[in-house]
């Protein structure tokens, strides 16, 4: 059986970094990948087929801390996901209802 995987994202020196997780092997809209989740909220998920990164619609920018780890987790600054949902390259859905 095949369950999701919960951990926390690690810094740069290898730290755990607390209420910031990785979910991984995921199902969204039948894609499996990996949810960025701050404290209890999901921010972010990553289809491994390489589909397009849902961000939820409230949440996605919620604090500097999430924008920190959420930067993190895409591999890029706030500027360059802002185009991207802009674009349409990132969906925005409501992923904490």
């Amino acid at each position: 059986m095949n369950l999701p995987k919960v951990e926390n994202m690690q810094s740069s020196q290898g730290n755990d970094i607390p209420n910031q997780f990785l979910i991984k092997g995921v199902s969204y809209n039948g894609q499996i990948g990996c949810v960025f989740q701050s404290y209890s909220s999901i921010i972010a998920f990553r289809p491994v087929s390489g589909a397009s990164i849902v961000l939820d619609r409230n949440k996605w920018d919620y604090s500097i801390t999430t924008g920190k780890y959420r930067n993190l987790f895409l591999c890029e600054k706030k500027a360059e996901t802002e185009r991207k949902i802009k674009s349409g390259a990132y969906i925005l859905a409501d992923l904490n209802e």
